[in-house]
């Protein structure tokens, strides 16, 4: 059981800490919940359903280590979570015209409701398909279009 792990951290392990690089943002981070995405994804290998890819197992499982550690940040701090870092503030050698825009619009979808910002993140950095984000939340296909949809719809307005 253990190669197929490792098989499965081979093909998705980078890929699974992107995701959670575009959920918090923090390298390190990342690479933490990663290694706990996949000890989680070892113990629980035998309940691994093959109706769904391996990577949407690994990110629902990752997703709920991300929540997890939002939590007990939470807790530990007693505030909240700043969602936007000094990281997203613009470079010098960028345009200012494009540079506001883009901080304009990482602010917009940082200030949506975790869900909608994950499902935004997800189409847009992962490029997953409404079925995988759906089985990552353990919802429709359906359910991750018209949320996807309505996020878009409050970012235009």
């Amino acid at each position: 059981m253990s190669s197929d792990m490792e098989k499965y951290y081979r093909e998705n392990g980078r890929k699974v800490f992107l995701y959670l690089m575009t959920l918090c943002g923090e390298a390190d981070t990342a690479e933490e919940l990663t290694q706990e995405t996949f000890y989680r994804a070892l113990r629980s290998l035998k309940k691994y359903k093959v109706e769904s890819s391996v990577y949407t197992w690994l990110c629902s499982i990752a997703r709920n280590c991300w929540l997890e550690e939002l939590r007990k940040r939470r807790k530990h701090k007693g505030e909240e979570i700043s969602e936007l870092t000094e990281d997203t503030a613009p470079r010098p050698d960028e345009a200012a015209e494009s540079s506001d825009s883009r901080l304009r619009l990482l602010k917009r979808i940082h200030s949506l409701p975790e869900t909608e910002k994950e499902i935004i993140l997800l189409r847009a950095s992962q490029e997953l398909s409404f079925r995988e984000i759906g089985e990552i939340f353990g919802k429709t296909e359906n359910w991750a279009r018209v949320t996807y949809y309505r996020a878009k719809q409050k970012l235009a307005d």
